[in-house]
């Protein structure tokens, strides 16, 4: 059985990290001189709420600090993010859901106007049920609950679904939550993704494992 589709955003439906580096780079280096690596991103921002991401930033600072810094590097990102590319084969999958009463909902870390900011310049805004915002709700990710509000959004159990994810927190999030969870390798290596419960590492949407997946549970041939 296939019933729901469920797509992390952020290096999911289009490859976003180099903007999200290249906005933090810029804002560290103006406010404080700080040299951010791309190594260091990977390693504990990559896939994190914002939350998380400032607590390891600025541990000895006040939530306050936090918050204000996390709006200021948004709108950098949306600043360098005029136009967006959806990850190949998104188009063709979501179609085929279309197509075969496949429900497909976002569940991603980031806020609310990044979210509505993306899918609006990837042309996406009308094709999904739901958009779940993790720092709407009590938990983000890597904590399951945003995939299993997901899944209760679609009206889905676990065992009819697949997730989509590239990074460490949200494969964590989604094998939580019982979800046979594909891992897009545009954030990590391959062995990171398997290592945190990916049923199968792909590059794109068009990967043949995904489909011969797809086909599997639908019986389509």
């Amino acid at each position: 059985m296939l019933n729901a589709l469920l797509f992390d955003l952020d290096g999911t439906l289009t490859d976003t990290d180099a903007l999200h580096l290249l906005a933090l780079q810029q804002l560290l280096q103006e406010e404080e001189g700080r040299v951010f690596s791309e190594a260091e991103f990977t390693t504990h921002v990559s896939g994190q709420a914002n939350a998380n991401m400032c607590r390891y930033l600025f541990p000895e600072r006040s939530l306050v600090h936090h918050e204000a810094f996390a709006e200021r590097k948004e709108q950098r990102f949306r600043q360098l993010s005029p136009q967006l590319q959806p990850m190949p084969g998104l188009l063709r999958l979501l179609d085929f859901a279309q197509e075969h009463g496949i429900a497909v909902c976002v569940v991603t870390n980031a806020p609310r106007a990044n979210a509505e900011h993306m899918l609006r310049v990837l042309g996406l805004s009308q094709r999904f049920a739901c958009v779940l915002v993790a720092e709407e709700l009590p938990r983000a990710k890597p904590d399951p609950l945003p995939y299993l509000s997901g899944l209760e959004c679609l009206g889905a159990r676990a065992d009819e679904a697949l997730a989509f994810e590239d990074s460490v927190p949200g494969l964590t999030a989604a094998v939580g939550a019982g979800i046979c969870t594909f891992g897009l390798s545009t954030s990590q290596p391959p062995q990171t993704l398997l290592d945190a419960g990916a049923h199968r590492v792909i590059e794109d949407f068009n990967d043949p494992q995904l489909w011969a997946e797809i086909h599997r549970r639908l019986d389509v041939r």
